[in-house]
């Protein structure tokens, strides 16, 4: 059977920042988003968004992420950057089917008053 074509679903950057911001704090070991992330200033042409330490490019309709996070103390940081990078992934593919090209993890900071 065949699908009918209703139009076009467009994703506005800032509700993939809110996904991959909510996504990476629900990481067990993330203690907050930095404040600030640090690189660049956005395009004035294409698909970019940016907020509380998350910035995404999106570009052909494919998604890149960048987090800025603060880990707590104690922390496997490569570990726990494997899970953000595969959470974070699955969130944006199954909530707007985006593909995902990459989500790069910057840790920015360790929180040594977060105890886990």
């Amino acid at each position: 059977m065949e699908e009918e074509q209703l139009g076009k679903v467009f994703v506005a950057p800032n509700v993939l920042v809110t996904i991959a911001r909510l996504t990476a704090l629900s990481v067990p070991g993330v203690a907050r988003m930095s404040p600030g992330w640090s690189g660049g200033v956005n395009r004035l042409l294409g698909r970019t968004g940016a907020g509380d330490g998350v910035r995404i490019d999106v570009e052909d309709d494919v998604v890149s992420v960048d987090l800025y996070i603060v880990v707590e103390a104690g922390t496997d940081m490569l570990g726990l950057s494997r899970q953000i990078q595969a959470t974070v992934t699955r969130a944006i593919k199954d909530m707007v089917g985006m593909p995902v090209k990459e989500v790069n993890v910057h840790i920015q900071d360790v929180d040594t008053l977060a105890r886990p």
